[in-house]
């Protein structure tokens, strides 16, 4: 069916242009429009370097801004990861294919983020992603097992 091939596309498109919003704050919806401005002094080496701030645990408080967009990381990438599992043909190991996709797409899109000025990149946000993908992958799963059993 091609709605559950656009949703993902629009949903792959949407995380996207939030990672491409500078200084974006999940609790100000003004912040979500702002303009995109490149760090053009970023490259693949100072953001992937093992000493670099991607590699390093958060620089900010645990406020509410901190708690809503983990809550929002997790909702979103658990989302992504039911649309690449429904997205997949009928075939063995189609959750964890499923999660793969998640966390392949959350590696890029840490590392896009990285270019982007007032945002950041970080190994630990590819976790959050990959782990709502595995809650909402995980939940489908014990759905469907105990529909079958019904």
């Amino acid at each position: 069916m091609i709605l559950k091939r656009v949703l993902l596309v629009l949903l792959l498109l949407s995380i996207s242009k939030f990672s491409h919003t500078p200084h974006l704050e999940v609790t100000d919806p003004s912040s979500w429009m702002n303009s995109s401005v490149w760090d053009h002094n970023a490259t693949l080496w100072s953001v992937l370097n093992p000493s670099g701030e991607f590699f390093t645990a958060y620089n900010y408080g645990f406020n509410v801004e901190f708690i809503t967009r983990k809550i929002a990381h997790l909702s979103f990438f658990g989302l992504l990861g039911l649309l690449f599992y429904w997205n997949l043909k009928k075939q063995s190991y189609r959750y964890i294919k499923a999660w793969l996709c998640v966390a392949a797409f959350a590696f890029s899109d840490e590392v896009h983020q990285a270019f982007i000025v007032g945002r950041d990149g970080r190994i630990i946000d590819v976790a959050v992603d990959s782990l709502g993908a595995a809650i909402a992958l995980y939940l489908l799963y014990r759905a469907r097992k105990t529909a079958v059993k019904i």
